[in-house]
């Protein structure tokens, strides 16, 4: 069995960050989310992989590697434009050749992996698998609706009236039969070629199609909201490693620190993950927050926080929280007179002031 790991898309809900980064290595926990489907693969017993790229593909490529690092043999298959998870799937039939495949969505996560369900499928042989959780606003994913055996009747993409609350999750698993569905579908009203109506397709034909409910949480960390859940959920797994100095501070709960940081007069409540270089000092680091290498935080409180490489928060008038701030940004207080608000602000940024 292959995998097929989907790392292309312009990461539209994900901007400003996404001008400069491809949304599948922003860090959850300090590690991109590209990281933990790669390691879903590999636990699962899967060696060879297909990454599908877009504009972003040096990114990828200069994080991800040959895939030696992972245990991994990495092939990069190039998508000329994001044309739906189908399209995708279309161009890396020569890769994927006659053997089933897990398709695994890059800014995705999934806390059980996907080993039980490679297991399942190999011993119950069916032409697909989906995976299936219960969500709050089925409105924004491809929902499934099962009849009354438990098996799936019908496959509808962002409906505008949802009959069913299971929406996909972004891990499916196909035979090659999924690629005459591929090749016969037309694209949807977006321009897209979407897995939704293959896999209808196949259904249509008469295939098994067999689905799973996930027991354990999931995650698409495409929205800002996603991904500071998904930050939080992972944090809720760790445990305490403290390698770096941390002189006159005070440690509560989980905290990893990283080697090479230094946090001084500070008060760090779990959990927490600070990474390598940082300096902190006279601040308050509160749960669920994620601090990147080489970070400068003084005079600060920060909680529920995501802060890239290399940035600098300093004498804060107030708690940040419920943030992500990118790589090499400056956020501090500024003591001139008269007292003004000056920015410099990307596309599609968001301020909150209070």
């Amino acid at each position: 069995m292959k995998g097929l790991i989907l790392s292309g898309g312009a990461g539209t809900r994900l901007r400003p960050i996404t001008h400069t980064a491809a949304k599948q290595l922003v860090p959850v926990a300090n590690k991109p989310v590209l990281f933990y489907g790669l390691e879903a693969m590999r636990a699962a017993g899967i060696t060879e992989v297909g990454i599908v790229v877009g504009d972003t593909r040096p990114e990828i490529e200069e994080a991800v590697g040959d895939g030696s690092r992972f245990g991994l043999s990495v092939t990069y298959l190039p998508q000329e434009a994001p044309l739906g998870l189908a399209h995708a799937v279309l161009i890396s039939e020569s890769f994927l050749g006659a053997e089933p495949f897990v398709m695994y969505l890059g800014d995705n996560l999934l806390k059980e992996g996907i080993g039980r369900f490679v297991e399942t499928f190999r011993q119950s042989a069916p032409d697909a698998l989906i995976l299936l959780q219960k969500v709050a606003d089925p409105r924004s994913y491809g929902i499934a609706e099962l009849n009354e055996e438990g098996c799936l009747a019908r496959l509808v993409e962002k409906p505008a009236e949802p009959r069913s609350d299971l929406a996909l999750v972004g891990v499916y698993l196909f035979t090659r039969a999924i690629f005459t569905s591929v090749k016969a579908i037309t694209p949807s009203a977006r321009g897209e070629l979407e897995i939704t109506d293959a896999i209808q397709h196949m259904v249509d034909r008469g295939l098994r199609v067999e689905p799973h409910v996930v027991t354990g949480w999931w995650k698409d960390t495409g929205k800002l909201e996603d991904m500071l859940e998904a930050n939080r959920l992972v944090l809720s797994t760790i445990e305490r490693d403290v390698q770096g100095d941390v002189p006159e501070t005070t440690i509560e709960g989980p905290v990893v620190i990283g080697s090479g940081s230094r946090v001084e007069r500070c008060t760090v409540r779990g959990p927490v993950v600070i990474g390598d270089g940082c300096r902190i000092s006279d601040s308050f680091i509160g749960p669920y927050t994620s601090i990147s290498d080489g970070v400068v935080v003084d005079h600060a409180e920060l909680e529920h926080s995501i802060v890239l490489e290399n940035s600098r928060i300093s004498h804060l008038g107030a708690r940040m929280t419920d943030s992500l701030v990118g790589r090499d940004c400056v956020i501090a207080h500024n003591d001139a007179r008269p007292v003004a608000y000056r920015f410099l602000v990307g596309d599609s940024s968001q301020i909150g002031i209070l």
